[in-house]
């Protein structure tokens, strides 16, 4: 493969989905039938796109098994072992997701290995490493986007849990306020993951009494009344009181790492990350909940979030910094006297377009592919200079070089 190829890509109907949102950027005229929550664009083997080439479609996986070095590039094939080390989304959450956490590479590696020794199916429920990667992540909003990133300091976190938390819970509240001890934290996450039922509905409902009172005052008290809605009695409604709640605008995006405690709330966004499917959840879920594991992954420490920018790489695109070796996100903006001309020294690269209409050209070969919104193109790396003509935006995902 040497020139464009138009990709098909899978859409995932996870309960959380839009019914419209992923319909629209695809341009179909109707809501779906079913929740639209993730669109992946990438090689994994739990959907992996198509790539039409010689009429006919044929899987991105397979292509860069019949000629990694031309779809990948020879340093992205020999460092990644022939596969493609990003996924790209489109994410569409109409309603929360669950709190979750992802294992670094170590911990995926010995996981994977561990659950396969014990023949636990790779689509089973109670399975918590589906691979053996790891999974950074980045997510860029395209409406206003709601999240959660990480543990905030204790000193907020008190704040907030001594407004809404009756006298019931000041055994736990106490583990906090131990400042000789630099496992509090983990210890009083710990308790509030292994609480008794009854005593964590009576808590949780005396907590909600009031968050009512305060919802207007605080956005994490507004928060809590939703997750209670779609989660009454979990554990995880106090999520917005113990982690960073983010507003991203459009545009904005934020990083993820590893081991790094989130949740996505609300809202539309370009999700890129390296390609993995490993979930471990704390909450505001249905799913398989494994309290042990999760303790060992998650990373303790207090942070404030960074919220990142695009910066200038060219005239026509701007890039998201992200401290990985995976993926790199960007952003092209092409305009009628604005055409965007590619690097020579590249990786393969996806590319999405989000608005407009715009022709991209290979150089090379002299050929023409007109793209409008809502459609992906793989670029494979052995492609001379490509250039893009139009009035169109698209979110491009490669690999560092």
């Amino acid at each position: 493969m040497k020139s464009f190829g138009i990709l098909k890509n899978v859409i995932q109907p996870y309960a959380w989905g839009s019914y419209t949102a992923i319909p629209r950027l695809l341009g179909e005229a109707s809501a779906s039938e079913t929740p639209c929550a993730e669109l992946w664009m990438g090689a994994h083997p739990k959907a992996c796109s198509l790539v039409y080439v010689e009429d006919r479609w044929v899987s991105l996986q397979d292509l860069i098994n019949q000629n990694p070095v031309d779809v990948l590039g020879r340093h992205v094939a020999g460092k990644y072992d022939h596969r493609l080390p990003f996924l790209l989304k489109v994410l569409a959450a109409e309603q929360p997701l669950s709190v979750q956490v992802h294992p670094g590479l170590k911990q995926a590696k010995k996981g994977f290995e561990r659950e396969n020794s014990r023949n636990i199916p790779l689509s089973a429920p109670e399975r918590n490493y589906r691979d053996d990667n790891h999974k950074p992540e980045c997510i860029c909003a395209l409406t206003p986007f709601w999240a959660m990133n990480g543990f905030r300091s204790i000193s907020e976190i008190l704040k907030r849990m001594k407004c809404v938390c009756p006298e019931e819970m000041q055994r736990e509240l106490g583990i906090l306020r131990e400042e000789r001890d630099p496992g509090r934290l983990k210890r009083f996450f710990t308790a509030l993951m292994t609480m008794e039922i009854d005593r964590r509905l009576r808590i949780i409902d005396k907590s909600m009494q009031k968050a009512e009172e305060l919802s207007e005052y605080d956005p994490a008290f507004q928060w809590m009344r939703v997750l209670h809605h779609h989660y009454p009695g979990d554990i995880g409604v106090f999520s917005p009181v113990l982690l960073n709640l983010v507003r991203l605008e459009p545009g904005e995006a934020m990083f993820l790492d590893s081991a790094q405690l989130h949740g996505y709330l609300k809202g539309m966004g370009i999700e890129l990350m390296a390609n993995s499917d490993n979930v471990l959840r704390g909450g505001l879920t249905r799913k398989h909940i494994e309290v042990e594991e999760l303790l060992n992954v998650v990373d303790f420490t207090q942070r404030s979030v960074a919220i990142l920018r695009p910066k200038k790489r060219s005239k026509t695109e701007q890039v998201y910094a992200a401290p990985v070796d995976e993926f790199v996100l960007s952003i092209i903006s092409v305009g009628e006297t604005l055409p965007h001309v590619s690097g020579r020294n590249r990786s393969i690269e996806i590319l999405l377009c989000t608005d407009g209409e715009a022709v991209l050209t290979d150089t090379a070969h002299r050929t023409n592919l007109r793209v409008r919104k809502g459609i992906s193109v793989v670029v494979p790396a052995a492609m001379d200079v490509y250039g893009i003509e139009g009035k169109a935006v698209f979110y491009k995902a490669s690999v560092p070089v």
